[in-house]
């Protein structure tokens, strides 16, 4: 038992030393430098592996929801998540008939405050291996370490990795991920 606190311990004092490390250090997305004196919005709009998340939150009419104070934590997926999704998912969503169905798809991605990697180290090692976030939707993500890294898991039981963590924003945090989450 010893040795899996000390081995927590260590994790949580790593993943810790990563996050002072990124917020120190201009973080690249898309080929764009991600400035923490911008928010959520200015920045995803210069993240060309983000095209499709940025053209998401317009048709959802979420922009300035995100432009806000917050602070939020956002898990945005990338244009290759979006693009795994079945043929025609993306299209559909985005007709304005589908607005509601999209913006509860976006804000399940998003998480109220602000959880950088340390943050959420230590909520995983406070619940033994796992912790449940509750997203703007109202749904659930569980977040548990794996491979060095985190996994999040929607309510359908599909699982994205955290591929960029600690993207800084004025007005919170994103974590780029690798797959879109689903709520119930």
């Amino acid at each position: 038992m010893q040795t899996q606190h000390k081995l927590a311990a260590l994790g949580l004092a790593l993943a810790l030393s990563m996050a002072a490390v990124s917020a120190f250090a201009q973080v690249t997305v898309g080929g764009a430098p991600m400035l923490a004196s911008k928010d959520i919005i200015d920045n995803a709009v210069n993240s060309r592996d983000h095209t499709t998340l940025v053209a998401a939150v317009k048709a959802a009419g979420l922009v300035e929801t995100l432009k806000g104070p917050g602070p939020f934590t956002v898990f945005a997926p990338t244009n290759a998540a979006f693009a795994a999704l079945p043929a025609g998912t993306v299209d559909t969503l985005l007709k304005p008939e589908n607005k509601g169905m999209l913006s509860g798809i976006l804000t399940y991605h998003v998480v109220a405050g602000k959880m950088d990697a340390a943050t959420l180290a230590k909520a995983i090692a406070d619940g033994k291996g796992k912790a449940t976030l509750k997203t703007v939707a109202g749904g659930s993500l569980t977040a548990m370490a794996a491979g060095g890294g985190v996994t999040l898991t929607d309510e359908k039981g599909g699982s994205a990795k955290v591929a960029i963590a600690d993207v800084y924003q004025s007005n919170g945090v994103i974590h780029v991920v690798d797959k879109v989450l689903l709520p119930k």
